[in-house]
């Protein structure tokens, strides 16, 4: 079998015989939050809903998760790690070196709600997506909230970063990438400004203190080749308004790309696309619902 690395590889995949409260618990780990339904189709899509409930619910008398209700949901219940559960799985080999943020109550939950939610709900659609492909991409292969430094101590964090293997009959392709989760809750001038910092992440080369350049060593480059063999695209998720509202906004992430001089040259070296979450639901992550962000026909992720 033949393979093309465009990454690295996506990490372990759980094993078949992992407890299921363990992997509840890595998921809300991970993903710092996630509701039943959620749970539920990350894990066990095809057994009932009770096979994930009954865990949950004991997790909780043990201590270790705990959930708020959301609102206008008929009591739906969004669950998260206590103080307890974080350290309990901060040694887990899939979760280590990712910092834990336990929330101390439901109503600090209840803030971090809508925004985590629904960039998880953008996994699910890749999710779901790739069971029914047979692609590679399980519930750990996404990691949200991931900081990269930039010039002048300032940092990028990316919504999420994918790990995905795309498979086409022998070939496997590794592949990365950069989500960003729009809501329309900021402005659109600010969404298209991301491309700015990620357009800088790609050409930051840290410069050793007290080191002249012409002495830094052989390996010194881009500090995200510290990760990455190559620079993850960039996808952007949108959803939160209208149609017309979402296509406008599409449309000024695609002038940033012509206006901006670094970005319009990341562009040429980088896949960039916009989609709507709905339509990532509806017709799947690989359908042709991503507008390249350099112009052109909407086509699937992995053709951008």
């Amino acid at each position: 079998m033949t393979a093309t690395y465009e990454t690295v590889p996506s990490g372990c995949t759980p094993s078949p015989v992992e407890p299921l409260p363990h992997q509840l618990l890595a998921v809300l780990g991970q993903h710092r939050m996630a509701t039943t339904h959620q749970l539920h189709e990350l894990l066990r899509p095809n057994a009932a809903r009770q096979t994930v409930s009954a865990p949950l619910n004991k997790l909780r008398r043990d201590g270790l998760v705990d959930y708020t209700v959301l609102p206008q949901s008929n009591r739906s219940r969004a669950w998260y790690l206590t103080s307890e559960g974080a350290r309990l799985t901060k040694d887990f080999p899939s979760l280590r070196g990712r910092p834990a943020y336990p929330i101390n109550s439901a109503t600090a939950a209840s803030l971090k709600t809508p925004h985590t939610l629904t960039v998880l709900r953008s996994h699910l659609a890749f999710v779901t997506d790739a069971r029914r492909r047979g692609d590679e991409h399980g519930h750990l292969d996404w990691t949200p909230e991931v900081s990269y430094p930039l010039s002048d101590g300032e940092k990028i964090i990316t919504d999420a970063v994918m790990h995905y293997t795309h498979i086409d009959g022998e070939e496997r392709t590794k592949l990365r990438a950069f989500i960003e989760v729009d809501r329309a809750t900021m402005s659109s001038e600010r969404l298209a400004s991301k491309l700015i910092e990620y357009a800088r992440l790609w050409t930051y080369e840290p410069q050793p203190v007290g080191r002249p350049r012409s002495r830094q060593p052989a390996t010194a480059g881009a500090v995200w080749l510290r990760w990455y063999p190559v620079f993850p695209r960039v996808l952007f998720v949108l959803t939160g308004a209208s149609r017309y509202v979402l296509h406008n906004r599409i449309s000024d992430l695609q002038a940033m790309v012509a206006e901006h001089p670094l970005v319009g040259t990341l562009a040429r070296q980088v896949p960039l696309g916009a989609a709507i979450l709905e339509d990532l639901e509806e017709h799947g992550a690989t359908g042709d619902v991503w507008v390249p962000l350099t112009d052109g026909e909407p086509r699937p992720w992995t053709q951008l």
